[in-house]
């Protein structure tokens, strides 16, 4: 039997939703604190602890970084009980590490999960991205096309003018000349300052967040998971990796990239069934950040399964002492 069979989605994502849960709990003495690498080394380890309680032959794909550089989670290592399906794992522990450091929106703890060889092995570099959500005929829009021929396009597939449309950039001296000619068209932008797996899991709800499109430049493992996200939430995602030397190059090389100039679908990126989880850690447009209570602190999570198109919230209390 293959392994691909062998991944029940449904088995697996209550477990998942724990990990998640984890890792924001974990965090959540942080929030506020200034302290990005404490706040994401304590997600780090409580994601790492719940991970080894599951029965899968896990390999992160998708996660803090080479051997070298990530002393847990890294890209290659082995998760897991040993027992179970064969699975890749895409994981950001703590997605917006300043932005919980600074109790700002948005920050949140995120990992997926599809059968083994199925999601892309991005490498740590750059990527060019364009997100839409659901709803919108196939190939809508493309990297091929200028900023302001997408949005006009886009436009008319929502029966808009370009002036009703909201675009979410990263705010970086990069995007300088795509902010002005995304302004130029008459849409407005909703500018971030990290987060971009959020950002692009805010266009497949633009009812609830105001936002219609993503676009700009971001890690690529960042894109690998918001790809996994819109498998689940539904929508279109394209992505361009971007190197800056021969170094980039080689790391590429090394994670069996060898077509540098491809265009990522999101079917490319993420190419079968996956589940994934999302907990709050500050409050956010599709999450709240943990709470704290009498004796509790209470966090939300997401729980997405693509097989089925189905989201459930899960709300979960945990007891701690007082200081």
């Amino acid at each position: 039997m293959s392994s691909r069979r062998k991944f029940s989605d449904r088995m697996l994502s209550l477990g998942l939703a724990r990990v998640s849960e984890a890792a924001a709990l974990a965090s959540a003495h942080f929030v506020g604190r200034g302290d990005e690498h404490a706040a994401d080394q304590a997600a780090v380890d409580a994601m790492r602890r719940q991970l080894d309680l599951l029965d899968i032959r896990g390999v992160v794909v998708i996660g803090e970084g080479e051997r070298d550089q990530a002393p847990m989670l890294f890209i290659g290592e082995k998760v897991g009980t040993g027992y179970g399906p064969e699975v890749d794992i895409a994981l950001d522990p703590l997605e917006g590490t300043a932005l919980a450091a600074r109790d700002m929106p948005n920050a949140l703890t995120i990992i997926a999960m599809g059968p083994r060889g199925t999601i892309l092995h991005a490498p740590d570099v750059y990527m060019d991205k364009l997100a839409i959500g659901p709803g919108y005929p196939k190939g809508l829009i493309t990297l091929d096309m200028d900023p302001d021929e997408r949005i006009r396009v886009l436009a008319r597939a929502k029966g808009c003018s370009p002036g009703d449309l909201t675009i979410c950039v990263l705010d970086r001296s990069r995007h300088q000349d795509l902010i002005a000619a995304i302004r130029h068209t008459g849409a407005a932008i909703r500018l971030i300052t990290d987060g971009d797996v959020a950002g692009v899991m805010h266009c497949t709800a633009p009812e609830r967040t105001g936002i219609d499109a993503y676009m700009g430049i971001g890690g690529a493992p960042e894109g690998v998971l918001a790809a996994a996200a819109l498998t689940c939430m539904g929508g279109q995602m394209q992505g361009k990796l971007i190197f800056r030397d021969n170094a980039e190059r080689q790391r590429a090389k090394r994670a069996g990239i060898t077509e540098f100039d491809r265009i990522y679908s999101r079917q490319d990126m993420v190419r079968a069934d996956v589940i994934l989880a999302a907990t709050g850690v500050t409050d956010g447009s599709i999450l709240r950040g943990i709470r704290r209570g009498s004796g509790y602190l209470e966090t939300d999570t997401v729980l997405l399964r693509s097989r089925t198109g189905s989201q459930r919230r899960v709300v979960y209390r945990q007891r701690v002492r007082p200081t």
